[in-house]
């Protein structure tokens, strides 16, 4: 889509990391412009997500129960059974996808949204996860506003300007090393 072309992600802010020994959990924080039940459509919705989040799923996640989740931009399917085990609209939603807990919380901000990321994620990669989240949050921002650009995630997100300056900043951030690697040529 055309607003690739435009985009820029904004500097690495809203992210922090909480450690219990070997367990780190990465936490971000947005603050929208849009109201707790929009945020919530746009993270449940399958439409929705496929136009913002990493992954695609075969049924709402506004529901309790089993769902599929698809990877996206993976070079080969990569497809996890997993469980949505709290989904309590607009505030509160709980899902595992690859093996790492997700948990999504909503609090009215004015007329907007104060939206909160707990997503478990191996320490070696946490920087990776903050930066990839960034641009997926910037990507849901614009979708909610009505001026859809299309989702950057996986190779294309790692290729894309600016991520690699978010991953570092927010490896810096969070006293990790940043996990080394080259971009590939932009198709």
């Amino acid at each position: 889509m055309s607003g690739h072309n435009t985009y820029t992600p904004g500097p690495a802010h809203g992210a922090r990391v909480q450690k219990d020994g070997e367990k780190w959990v990465l936490v971000l924080v947005r603050d929208l412009r849009h109201a707790p039940e929009k945020v919530w459509d746009a993270l449940t919705d399958p439409a929705h997500l496929s136009a913002w989040a990493p992954f695609d799923a075969d049924r709402s996640l506004a529901a309790v129960g089993p769902v599929q989740l698809s990877t996206a931009g993976a070079p080969t399917p990569q497809v996890s059974e997993t469980l949505v085990t709290r989904a309590e609209a607009p505030r509160l939603l709980e899902y595992s996808w690859g093996g790492n807990d997700l948990r999504w919380e909503l609090e009215p901000l004015g007329t907007g949204t104060r939206l909160t990321l707990w997503h478990n994620i191996d320490r070696r990669f946490i920087s990776w996860g903050a930066a990839g989240w960034h641009i997926c949050f910037d990507v849901l921002d614009r979708l909610l506003t009505g001026e859809p650009m299309g989702r950057i995630v996986g190779a294309d997100a790692l290729k894309f300007g600016g991520w690699q300056e978010l991953n570092t900043t927010y490896a810096a951030q969070f006293g990790v090393d940043s996990p080394g690697w080259t971009p590939g040529p932009k198709s």
